[in-house]
């Protein structure tokens, strides 16, 4: 498949032009980065986002893989002299990978087989025969293949062998593979069973006893449960349609007549399904089950993490962080407005110490002494207790919050806090992610493996190089789209800049510490490691602060910063002046400044970023605060209207921390009054809600929570999905399994079905507690 080719694949996919993917090709070829195309490339792309544009990217990817699976099969072929114009032909138009191995399957080189034996005994003129069909003699004509010393003592045995050739002929022809593959798309079914003697020991999994749904329909969630189940040494699974259908399938396709061979051939199809094709077909089907589950999952992962990351900063205050604990005592660290450690100590004003009168001096001589602007609680044990305590000191000037600090542990042991904080030990290390956390949560959090920080399904279940890929896309992503101050960013937030490496970073940092602060953009060349392309890259996504160019401190790219010297210069005005005045700049004609190289797209940004240079898109910062007096589940009743804070979006619905150290679920079916497909239509993760508790389950710390008006009133209709404990198979009366698997599973007889139950946790066995949230 030639570029051109590929470009035309991806355009009609993705309902834009050639051009533009053949654009993107370019420069992705000439390692730009997805935010540099989407900020810098406008003209040459058409204007395509940074979703368009990792589209491209993957889809060019993908189809560069088929071509080297492609290549490597067509080498395979012609060493092994089997490679004819025809059959080149009908590998190179193959537009699919699972198509391509169905060409290649006859000819891939394969273990001995019950075929191979039975070729080796001289049993194929009988199996091509048989196959050919027609009324004739088929014992008399198996009767001249009996040879004992071939191994062949009868002419059943010699069926039976032709019926062994003829299974694998059916499994290795492509047409035939190809129906199937749409009956098992379908038709299949995702069914579970518990295994025998492990209800008890997989009691969370106890919805996915007896279990079926349509495999094409099951969600991400579930798929990945039954997966986990099944790997967990609970569950027994199988993706199949209807034994009967698929067989009748491969009947209908190699049947000619009514003969006695095509009984024959009959039993051969029977044979090629239960043995070869179908387990293939179920592979195949549990895998693109699993690839569009992980799909899905790494999706709501990336989307909750970009919510987390783009989290309101308060900005540059003075903070005081406290680290909560009851035993051990609250952990308090002063940090500048900047984030540097000042002072760090603790107290003890919580059980079962209660030195609350010690414990407030040392916080009001603190607040005092280094002007403290704000107060960060930690949400962990004890979170709501230090909360209420240092609220009730009354500190004047600073606002008192609680922050999620999910990862602060991951964070305060990693070798990053260690090179930060060498002296200090973990928790005065968690104590200041707390605080940072607050000041500019994009900042600290690129310290961290998003997944340590709690905001996604199943994570360590889906594909990890996928998931890294795209948690990779959104961090630089958020990183690039707030810009970074070069002066003041950690090693670990540069290396996420547009073209700078973590040994760039590194350099840039040693550089500003051994001869002091950048002062222009063009500095930035100095650093070993920074040349062209690097600084072309980064250059727009790096601020300079203070900076005697106003532009250095903006997103306008120093590739444009003559456009902007002409449009002052036509005013007869300074940069500065155009930035500082807004008659100034209307007066510009943009359409004078269009050439080959800067466009409408271009010009246009530089106007938003004149007018509000290096414009954080992040939301201004706002308090929040829970309800006095609701600590801990004893505290919660059904009915209770409470405010809380989102802090996990799932496919089945939205988790809120309402402050009792144990988050609440709202099921899909309750987070609107309207039916909800999608919960990220309805919730974002950071988002502040007001919630009705529905339901407590004090013993398995399970929450369930509603945020429709009236929960009260019965829910409107929504789509059905399976219940639990619905039948996996049915075929008329019979209650047994219908596949050879489902025999497995079922052992022969209907299994005792799980009551549906009418609990908000129903269908959510094995997810609550996996989510990466505190249990």
């Amino acid at each position: 498949m030639t570029d051109q080719q590929a470009f035309s694949i991806i355009a009609g996919e993705l309902g834009i032009r050639e051009a533009q993917v053949a654009a993107v090709a370019e420069l992705l070829a000439g390692e730009a980065t997805v935010p540099f195309i989407a900020r810098y490339r406008k003209e040459a792309t058409g204007n395509l986002d940074e979703v368009a544009i990792i589209n491209i990217r993957d889809r060019l990817d993908q189809i560069r893989e088929l071509e080297k699976r492609r290549e490597a099969i067509l080498k395979s072929l012609a060493e092994q002299e089997k490679l004819t114009p025809e059959l080149e032909k009908a590998v190179r138009e193959a537009p699919t990978l699972a198509k391509l191995e169905d060409i290649y399957l006859p000819y891939r080189p394969k273990r001995r087989t019950r075929a191979t034996v039975a070729r080796e005994k001289g049993l194929e003129p009988l199996a091509l025969r048989l196959l050919s069909q027609g009324e004739f003699d088929i014992d008399a004509a198996a009767g001249e293949f009996v040879d004992a010393e071939k191994g062949v003592a009868s002419a059943g045995e010699a069926l039976a062998g032709a019926r062994d050739i003829i299974a694998e002929m059916m499994n290795e022809d492509a047409p035939a593979r190809e129906a199937m593959r749409g009956i098992f798309a379908r038709e299949a079914a995702m069914a579970s069973r518990v295994l025998k003697g492990k209800e008890e020991a997989g009691a969370k999994y106890r919805d996915y006893f007896d279990w079926s749904e349509p495999a094409a329909k099951a969600p991400s969630h579930r798929v990945l449960a039954v997966l986990r189940g099944e790997e967990e040494g609970f569950l027994s699974a199988s993706f199949m349609p209807e034994e009967g259908i698929a067989i009748d399938l491969l009947k209908k396709t190699f049947m000619k007549d009514a003969s006695p061979a095509s009984a024959q051939v009959a039993l051969a199809a029977e044979d090629c399904y239960i043995r070869l094709m179908g387990p293939s077909m179920e592979t195949e089907t549990r895998a693109l089950c699993k690839k569009r589950a992980d799909a899905e999952a790494i999706t709501v992962f990336a989307r909750n993490v970009r919510e987390l990351l783009m989290a309101s900063p308060l900005g540059e205050r003075t903070v005081l962080a406290v680290d909560p604990g009851l035993r051990t005592g609250c952990k308090l660290a002063v940090l500048s407005p900047q984030g540097a450690l000042l002072h760090h100590e603790a107290i003890y004003p919580l059980e079962p110490h209660n030195r609350r009168d010690e414990s407030a001096k040392t916080v009001k001589t603190l607040c005092a002494k280094y002007e403290v602007r704000a107060i960060s609680v930690g949400n962990g044990t004890g979170g709501r207790e230090a909360l209420a305590f240092l609220k009730g000191l009354g500190v004047e000037n600073a606002i008192v919050t609680m922050v999620n600090e999910s990862g602060a542990s991951v964070y305060s042991a990693s070798e990053t806090a260690r090179r930060e904080f060498p002296e200090q030990d973990v928790t005065v290390r968690g104590a200041v992610s707390i605080g940072r956390r607050l000041q500019d949560p994009l900042a600290e959090l690129v310290k961290i493996d998003p997944k340590a920080i709690g905001v996604g399904q199943y994570q360590h279940d889906v594909d990890q190089k996928e998931l890294r890929r795209s948690l990779d896309d959104t961090v630089e992503s958020c990183v690039n789209s707030v810009g970074v101050e070069v002066n003041t960013a950690s090693r670990e937030l540069l290396q996420y800049v547009s073209g700078l490496s973590s040994r760039m970073a590194e350099g840039i940092v040693k550089r500003r510490d051994t001869t002091g602060p950048f002062a222009t953009r063009s500095e930035l060349r100095e650093v070993p490691g920074i040349g062209p392309k690097a600084f072309e890259q980064s250059a727009g996504f790096l601020r300079i602060r203070g900076a005697a160019n106003p532009l250095d401190a903006s997103a306008v790219h120093p590739e444009s910063y003559h456009v902007v010297e002409r449009m002052a210069a036509d005013l007869g005005c300074s940069v500065a002046d155009l930035v500082r005045d807004a008659t100034l700049r209307e007066k510009i004609e943009l359409k004078k400044y269009v050439s080959n190289t800067v466009g409408m797209p271009t010009l246009r940004d530089i106007m938003e970023e004149l007018a509000k240079p290096g414009r954080d898109p992040r939301k201004e910062f706002e308090l929040f605060t829970f309800r006095d007096g609701v600590n801990e589940i004893a505290d919660l009743e059904a009915g209770m209207k409470l405010p809380g804070v989102v802090t996990n979006v799932t496919n089945f619905g939205a988790f809120v921390d309402i402050g009792v150290h144990q988050d609440g679920l709202v099921h899909v079916s309750e987070l609107a009054d309207d039916f909800v497909s999608d919960p990220h239509a309805a919730v974002k993760v950071n988002q502040k809600v007001e919630v009705t508790v529905l339901e407590v389950d004090a013993a398995r710390k399970r929450i369930a929570l509603s945020m429709r008006s009236d929960p009260s009133t019965p829910r409107r209709p929504k789509r059905e999905e399976p219940a639990a404990g619905k039948k996996a198979f049915k075929k008329g009366d019979d209650t047994r399994a219908a596949t050879p698997a489902q025999k497995r599973l079922a052992g022969g007889a209907k299994p005792a079905a799980t009551p549906k139950s009418s609990s908000p946790f129903a269908g959510l066995a094995g997810i609550l507690d996996k989510t990466g949230k505190k249990k």
